[in-house]
């Protein structure tokens, strides 16, 4: 099969028939197939899917509500094309990108193609800010710089997606979990229309929980096989300060001053014992490090191609 088509849905009903009319006419010419992960919807998208399913639609029905990234690996999973496609189930994004996205996948060699929306219908103070700010920080920091890491459309390579390791609420940072896997990455203009029904269940509110998965991002980027660079180095840096200081007070009670009432005191001995901890949690996460990839057998790396000469 080609091409799996993953669309996370909750609460969804209104927008499923029109959504598989346009996905039946613009993949007709593709070996596809249509995979819909129902994350714990209560208005019955999960029946009005059936209803309308024919050879080429598969139904994932979760439990509960996990949320679009866990959603997301479901499908994914699940998937069974060389590419796979993820795609909002909220008419927002437009099927008739992904053959587009498909071709030059296949024309440039990419790994992962990122749709941008262009000309995005929402709301600016509630999505389209807090959106480029986004944009902004997490491509200063990641050094991956894409205009839109929010928008879902995107067509990967299924060993790419499959090894995404998708939880939490990671799906936004999709590109840069790609990127830990070396995925030759690019962007490329996509339509995006304005909701015409059910509710957007995304808000101001996410902001933290986007800051956050951030900070991890940058951990994991950086320092997810050598943390002692980063608790080491840091632990030193305040260990040395509180030394610092602590020799200070030292000559200063040499010198015939009284210490015991100065506040210099508490932070010596503070950045000292903050150091020391530091340290040693760069040396407990070093070993935890080891115990994941020897104990699974994992390795730090992921080869691309292996070639073989002949005669």
């Amino acid at each position: 099969m080609k091409l799996s088509v993953v669309i996370p849905v909750m609460d969804e009903k209104g927008n499923i028939r029109p959504l598989l009319e346009n996905l039946r006419e613009v993949l007709a010419g593709l070996d596809h197939e249509v995979i819909f992960v129902d994350d714990g919807s209560r208005d019955g998208t999960a029946e009005a899917i059936k209803a309308l399913a024919d050879a080429r639609i598969r139904v994932l029905v979760l439990s509960r509500n996990y949320g679009q990234t866990t959603a997301m690996a479901a499908g994914i999973d699940a998937a069974r094309g060389d590419y796979i496609a993820t795609l909002d189930g909220d008419l927002q994004n437009d099927p008739e990108d992904i053959p587009r996205m498909v071709e030059r996948m296949e024309r440039e060699g990419w790994d992962v193609v990122a749709g941008t929306r262009k000309g995005r219908q929402d709301g600016w103070l509630s999505r389209k800010l807090p959106s480029k700010a986004g944009n902004l920080l997490i491509g200063r920091l990641t050094g991956i710089q894409l205009s839109d890491y929010g928008c879902t459309l995107k067509v990967f390579r299924a060993e790419t997606a499959k090894n995404l390791g998708l939880y939490g609420e990671l799906h936004r940072f999709i590109p840069v979990l790609a990127n830990l896997q070396g995925a030759r990455i690019t962007e490329m203009d996509v339509r995006h229309h304005p909701r015409v029904s059910g509710q957007s269940k995304y808000g101001l509110g996410r902001a933290m929980r986007v800051l956050s998965d951030l900070a991890l991002m940058v951990f994991l980027q950086k320092y997810s096989s050598r943390p002692m660079h980063l608790f080491g180095s840091s632990g030193l840096v305040v260990l040395a300060g509180g030394l610092l200081v602590d020799l200070y007070l030292v000559l200063l009670k040499m010198l015939g001053e009284t210490i015991g009432t100065r506040p210099l005191l508490f932070l010596g001995f503070l950045l000292t014992v903050v150091g020391f901890q530091l340290i040693t949690t760069g040396f407990l996460a070093e070993l935890m490090m080891r115990t994941y990839y020897e104990s699974q057998k994992k390795r730090p790396y992921r080869v691309k191609e292996e070639f073989v000469g002949s005669g």
